[in-house]
């Protein structure tokens, strides 16, 4: 089975159902490559599904070791080149963590959590990754 399906509908935007869930994403392209913006751009989900999924890994991680960050928030910033090809040449994450007492064992223990997530290791070497934390 499919993890996902896409469809163009035109006009530079296109349709993404996930197969198990049904769930829905419209993409366009950004203004600055033609697009209307109305949507994530695909690099754009790329980027957030960066921070996704060292939140999800993280969370794997506290679950396992019987701690709270649920509250936990992620901004991210796509950086593309300004020369071609066009692409993206960093990812800046900021994760801001809830105010739980996180001892330094548990801080390492979720930052090594979150910079080993799929996504981060998938990610082309090239593209620097600009992770920060922020312990409330």
């Amino acid at each position: 089975m499919p993890t996902s399906s896409v469809i163009y509908l035109g006009d530079l935007r296109c349709q993404s159902v996930h197969t198990a869930s049904h769930t829905e994403i419209l993409t366009d392209a950004p203004v600055d490559n033609q697009g209307k913006g109305e949507a994530f751009s695909p690099t754009d989900l790329v980027a957030t599904a960066l921070a996704n999924c060292m939140l999800t890994i993280m969370g794997i991680s506290a679950a396992r070791h019987s701690l709270d960050m649920k509250g936990a928030t992620a901004t991210v910033d796509k950086i593309m080149s300004s020369d071609a090809p066009r692409r993206i040449v960093k990812i800046a994450v900021q994760v801001s963590m809830p105010a739980n007492n996180f001892s330094d064992k548990d801080k390492t223990l979720l930052e090594n959590a979150a910079r080993a997530c799929p996504v981060s290791k998938s990610l082309h070497p090239d593209l620097e990754q600009d992770i920060q934390f922020i312990w409330l």
